[in-house]
């Protein structure tokens, strides 16, 4: 008796592990989740459809994927900058689903956008004091401490934000967003528009601030790169997580280099 071959799909570890059932599994102990995540910019038009993301503490996660994937939306969603249609966000054990963006800075959560991410008229040092408005008295200490990790910021510190170059202006960004001690540092492209030395040093830095204690979540259009330097993945798809590894693991994930990253590679991809 001939046997008929066995025809069934089978999944990819990166796409088993992307499964809800698998997320739920995962994220138990997580520093920061979504799940199920429905959001959208207009009523009626959903670009999250049931999103699930966690991170873990200490972690950096990458999140890559096609135009219009819904990367950004994430991350403003988990900021608060977005309604949650559906769904829930958890800070450690805080539901934080739909919590104003100054709130959740207080909780340890820093957000750098992508675009118009300094204050062009204040110098520096002012955009820093613009940091930490909510604790001004910890200015010094915190200012001191950012200033470790981007020493051009203390070199420069009276120097007006508008007149540096686009990677200082990224520093001057994520540095701001360091001075109120956050636990979760979520980065919106932060390599977008850098020449590719630039893009390099912003993923340095990525590292150190992650060695000083912050677990970072970043959408980035330099695909292969940031899979390089994060220690997992997401690859978002139609407002969905599609795919779901370590760094490496994405890298050689032979549907993952078909569908995506043949693509995103060196891509310009805004979302």
């Amino acid at each position: 008796m001939t046997e008929t071959p066995d025809t069934t799909p089978r999944l990819t570890p990166a796409e088993l592990a992307a499964t809800p059932e698998r997320h739920r599994e995962l994220a138990v102990d997580a520093l920061l989740r979504a799940d199920d995540l429905v959001a959208g910019y207009v009523p009626g038009v959903d670009i999250l459809t049931g999103c699930n993301f966690f991170l873990g503490q200490g972690e950096i996660v990458g999140i890559i994927g096609p135009n219009g994937a819904g990367k950004s939306t994430l991350l403003k969603t988990m900021f608060g900058l977005i309604p949650v249609r559906k769904g829930t966000v958890r800070l450690r054990d805080a539901d934080i689903t739909g919590a104003k963006a100054h709130v959740l800075v207080t909780k340890g959560v820093g957000y750098v956008p992508q675009n118009n991410n300094v204050f062009p008229s204040l110098t520096i040092e002012e955009n820093m004091q613009m940091g930490v408005y909510l604790r001004p008295k910890s200015f010094a200490d915190r200012f001191a401490h950012v200033a470790e990790l981007f020493p051009m910021l203390g070199a420069r510190r009276k120097v007006k934000s508008g007149s540096l170059s686009g990677g200082e202006r990224q520093m001057v960004a994520m540095g701001r967003a360091l001075m109120m001690e956050p636990s979760v540092l979520l980065l919106d492209e932060p390599s977008a528009g850098l020449s590719p030395m630039l893009q390099d040093e912003v993923f340095v830095r990525c590292k150190k601030i992650n060695a000083a204690g912050v677990s970072i979540i970043m959408v980035e259009q330099n695909a292969r790169r940031c899979l390089q330097v994060c220690d997992r993945g997401y690859v978002l798809d139609q407002g969905r997580n599609a795919y779901t590894d370590t760094g490496p693991a994405l890298m050689h994930d032979p549907k993952v280099i078909e569908l995506y990253l043949g693509t995103l590679a060196g891509s310009s991809e805004t979302n």
